[in-house]
């Protein structure tokens, strides 16, 4: 995890006393638009790698310093003297794949202090790097400060052979996925654990994104919003409760058949700006609202319950082993004002004809497994599913479909609109829906937690726990068995 301080490090915006004394009397800040600062961590590099430890002849500058995607930070003293510093920057054809890497860390500072002020220059570019956007963050370290990365929560990966100096790859486990599961899947299965009736579960269906009802044909799915979406962007809000409820009942290949809503707004004028958003989505989604609950004077709240059709639901937890992954996305829109890189809109202006051909693709391609994204983002929902199945998963990241010019660490952990995930043959192609874009990506394996393959070959993982409901298979048993 990074520490509480970073952003401050990050930004160069002085942390209390302490905490500056605990980074070794430094400040860090950003660099490559600042030109002294620029010229004082080259004349450090120069020092350091060239004069001092002969690594390169002349300098050591190359093509990365005049690349505008690599990123300076440097360690800057209390008389305003550059100290230290190192650079991140993005590896590979593509910039925004995800895959960065940490290079020419440097710092004058002697004995203790020069340990904390490079503690403090290498938690920073771990900090920049997950806001850059990567999933993966390596570096080329010189054996002899394997020790000292490797306190930092960095992982040795191979030897590296040829230079003057002896190096090792080293990774920083990039917590960005992780995290968002943790905040928002991982306490379901102990919270839910005693309130589940797991024998009136039908077989196959525990933990799905809506239920069969026993004894029929109905598919019941219930979604709830953001508080603080409805108390800010409330027609947003409506919209989103709509939109989610129809992308559950799509997942199971149901047909939609009506709604129910549960409101809660401070006053008449919010609850009609809610309902607005509702409205609009209802005659969008072909999801009428068929009644519900709606209380006024209290803070801002909705959930939305949807009724669909479906003979032979498809579930979640059905993937087999050897499964291919595919992903289908509208990858057409934008990011929602007022919610950084976390919410993409590819929806609101859609037509109800262009929204009917993506919602029934599940429906008429019926794959083994489907799981529609929601706010674990596309690697968080690839995990659910296969910890429904039974399995874990390998994604091929440069394969999913992504809009072109965003960064894939925003991309892979945002609501990201229309997003499918389905496990089916290898045979099978990936699902036509209208103007969503489909491609097949990884495949289920019989080893637990969800691994990222990278353009190198790389085999990086991203969630190492098979768990990430904690309601494991859908089944209650394990179909490895």
């Amino acid at each position: 995890m990074t520490p509480p301080d970073v952003l401050s490090e990050l930004f160069g915006r002085p942390a209390a006393a302490p905490a500056a004394t605990g980074n070794g009397g430094v400040m860090i800040m950003r660099a490559e638009a600042d030109e002294r600062l620029l010229a004082g961590y080259e004349r450090l590099r120069r020092t350091a790698f060239v004069e001092q430890q002969g690594l390169f002849a002349g300098h050591d500058l190359d093509d990365r310093d005049g690349d505008p995607d690599t990123r300076v930070l440097v360690a800057v003293g209390l008389d305003g003297e550059v100290v230290g510093g190192v650079r991140l920057h993005p590896e590979g054809d593509d910039p925004r794949l995800g895959w960065w890497r940490g290079s020419r860390l440097v710092c004058t500072h002697a004995g203790a202090s020069r340990g904390r002020a490079g503690a403090a220059l290498v938690r920073a570019a771990c900090a920049g790097a997950v806001q850059a956007g990567a999933l993966r963050f390596d570096a080329n370290v010189q054996e002899r400060h394997v020790p000292f990365f490797s306190r930092l929560g960095w992982t040795p990966v191979s030897e590296l052979e040829g230079g003057v100096a002896p190096h090792r790859l080293m990774r920083w486990p990039v917590p960005r996925v992780a995290d968002l599961v943790q905040r928002t899947k991982q306490p379901i299965g102990e919270l839910l654990g005693t309130l589940l009736d797991i024998g009136a579960v039908p077989a196959g269906f525990l933990g799905d994104d809506g239920v069969p009802v026993p004894g029929s044909d109905v598919v019941a799915a219930t979604d709830a919003i953001l508080p603080a979406m409805v108390q800010d962007d409330p027609e947003w809000a409506g919209w989103c409760a709509m939109l989610v409820t129809a992308h559950d009942l799509s997942a199971m290949g149901a047909s939609p058949v009506g709604a129910l809503d549960a409101l809660g707004a401070r006053d008449a004028a919010h609850a009609a700006r809610i309902v607005s958003g509702l409205r609009a989505g209802s005659q969008a989604l072909g999801l009428p609202v068929l009644g519900g609950h709606t209380q006024l004077g209290v803070a801002g709240s909705l959930s939305v319950t949807g009724l669909g059709l479906a003979s032979d639901p498809v579930p979640a937890g059905g993937g087999r082993a050897g499964d291919a992954l595919s992903v289908t996305a509208d990858l057409h829109g934008g990011w929602r004002p007022g919610y950084g890189n976390t919410q993409w809109d590819s929806t609101s202006w859609r037509s109800a004809e262009e929204l009917a051909a993506m919602l029934g693709a599940v429906r008429a391609a019926r794959p083994h497994a489907a799981k529609d994204v929601s706010m674990a983002g596309l690697i968080g929902t690839v995990g659910m599913l296969a910890e429904a199945s039974g399995y874990g998963a390998e994604l091929d990241v440069a394969s999913i479909p992504r809009p072109h010019g965003i960064a894939a660490g925003d991309w892979l952990t945002c609501f990201p609109g229309f997003a499918m995930v389905t496990a089916d043959d290898a045979s099978a192609p990936p699902l036509r829906a209208g103007a969503a874009t489909g491609a097949r990506c990884g495949h289920l394996t019989a080893e637990p937690g969800v691994r990222l393959r990278w353009p190198d070959g790389a085999l990086t993982t991203i969630l190492a726990e098979s768990a990430v409901t904690g309601l494991g298979p859908a089944t209650r048993g394990d179909r490895r068995a």
